[in-house]
């Protein structure tokens, strides 16, 4: 219980929505909020030249989208919040549900123009299945959009949790006028083409004051009240175990873009969500109080810093305090490591840290070491559980355009598949190089990060597979029989594990139902 104030002062969260909903707009508010930066920028904004925070590689700058979890540590009322911003886009989904494994809750943004889209369903079955609490927000209110009960009905059956409404707008597009916060018995009033303050704040304990009517006019007034009434006698007060154990949601509504309903999130969201919760592992559950030191790598980044060519590991603290340059336990490898500069970040920004407990984000110089997945300890031999690994649906081969760049391209490859969102084969007996993926998207950065940060121009080349199927088998003859007759067909990845590429589903159950002996696995797992 030695470290039981630095835990309780700590929250970690990510910030999940489909693709332009919002989330990197939400969480450069937080940031200012936090007084992490002056002046936020949008992601999409004729007249800020400013980018977003998150948005860290030049690719996010030029699309206007996110293609990499960024993780942002700030300060707020007195605690520590560890921010992991990730991609909306469905190509970069892996990234996003590793991430998902690494915080103890979750902010989910949804457009009110759009409701619930494919995008949001997926994560949310993530969640659900990890029992992770979470926070709504609706945003861009100041839209003509949904109404505010459709959207609640929406969510509920879309996403198939309770919600607990904490803030009421009032209207919406041009005619939005504000939000009232229920547990404040307050009302932020909002005025089209400026940013909320606290002047615009009005403390209102009786909605049948007339001085509502007067701000916002008879009808709205009594729209309000209707509204407040209903939702009280529906909802109730919150129940915070509810939200905690992931069967309750709460609501809030605002903009992002004009910083409105985004306080009253981030100050409920202080009072309310969990501190570092306990981790399954292989042999026991892992509690933050724990005095020895334990974590995992959940995302790996190539380039963070492009002048420098560093590759960083991103490891989330689970129990006890990680110190500078100690000696600390890597599972994998059964190699003792120490680590001489472990950083914390504001996005692309980043400090040298002396140490770092549960729910913290550290960044680690990784010389090639680490793997998603891998566990440090100090000296306890387990594997934290949960850290999805994925099969990819579309492969390319890797055409090298200039020979003169060919280390530099096999360098680029390794690093990039690395982070764990595309897989790098290479034909068995050969040396064609193959990438899998499971979204068209991610191949573009690749590419596109290959000539900037590595000087290497590649074309890329659809191959006509399926589906990777990795191949293990007791007898060593039938394997090797299988590889000699299928040669086309196989691979191997970067560790040296054959792989089987499918061209269809009806050669894959054909395959499997050929060669019982022989078993195919869909994903690489992670822990070899």
């Amino acid at each position: 219980m030695k470290y039981i104030n630095e835990i309780n002062k700590r929250k970690t969260f990510a910030i999940i929505s489909h693709p332009d909903a919002g989330k990197t707009t939400l969480t450069e508010k937080f940031l200012l909020f936090g007084g992490a930066i002056q002046t936020a920028g949008a992601v999409k904004s004729n007249k800020i030249k400013k980018h977003a925070t998150s948005d860290i590689m030049e690719i996010e700058r030029q699309r206007g989208i996110s293609v990499a979890t960024s993780v942002m540590t700030f300060e707020y009322d007195g605690h520590l919040i560890n921010l992991l911003d990730t991609p909306g886009h469905k190509d970069f989904a892996e990234d996003t549900f590793r991430t998902l494994t690494a915080v103890d809750s979750v902010v989910l943004v949804i457009d009110s123009v759009n409701g619930v889209e494919a995008q949001t369903r997926r994560l949310m079955e993530v969640i659900a299945m990890r029992k992770t609490p979470v926070i709504v927000f609706i945003n861009k209110m100041d839209r003509d959009g949904k109404n505010r009960f459709d959207l609640l009905e929406e969510i509920e059956n879309e996403l198939k949790i309770g919600l607990h409404p904490m803030t009421m707008p009032i209207n919406s597009g041009k005619d939005f006028k504000g939000v009232y916060d229920m547990h404040k018995k307050s009302l932020a009033l909002f005025t089209a083409g400026t940013k909320a303050n606290d002047d615009d704040m009005l403390e209102i304990k009786n909605l049948h004051d007339g001085v509502l009517d007067k701000k916002i006019g008879g009808k709205d007034a009594e729209t309000l009240r209707e509204d407040v009434e209903l939702i009280e006698g529906v909802y109730g007060e919150l129940i915070v175990e509810e939200y905690l154990s992931g069967k309750i949601a709460p609501v809030f509504f605002g903009s992002a873009v004009n910083n409105f309903g985004v306080k009253e999130m981030l100050d409920t969201f202080i009072r309310i969500a969990p501190t570092p919760r306990p981790r399954h592992t292989t042999t026991r559950d892992i509690k933050p109080e724990e005095e020895k030191f334990s974590g995992f790598i959940f995302k790996i980044h190539a380039n963070l810093d492009p002048k420098h060519r560093d590759r960083i590991a991103f490891l989330r603290v689970c129990s006890g305090r990680f110190e500078r340059s100690k000696y600390y336990h890597h599972v994998r490898s059964n190699k003792d490591l120490r680590f001489n500069n472990p950083y914390s970040f504001l996005a692309r920004q980043k400090e040298v840290i002396d140490d770092a407990y549960p729910g913290d984000v550290v960044g680690l110089f990784d010389t090639g070491n680490f793997k998603i997945g891998d566990t440090i300890t100090e000296g306890e031999n387990f594997f934290f559980t949960g850290i999805p690994s994925f099969s990819p649906e579309i492969f390319k081969e890797v055409i090298n355009k200039d020979p003169l760049k060919t280390k530099q391209l096999e360098k680029g490859l390794l690093q990039l598949t690395d982070e764990g969102v595309a897989q790098l084969f290479t034909q068995f007996g050969g040396n064609k190089k193959i990438i899998g993926c499971v979204g068209e998207l991610q191949f573009e950065v690749i590419q596109y990060r290959l000539l900037q940060e590595y000087g290497a121009s590649v074309q890329m080349n659809n191959l006509p597979f399926f589906k990777a199927c990795w191949l293990t088998c007791t007898d060593q003859k039938k394997l090797e029989d299988f590889v000699r007759y299928k040669q086309a067909n196989i691979a191997e990845d970067k560790d040296g594990q054959l792989v089987y590429l499918a061209q269809s589903e009806w050669f894959l159950q054909t395959e499997i139902k050929n060669n019982p002996d022989i078993d195919f696995h869909f994903t690489s797992e992670i822990l070899k």
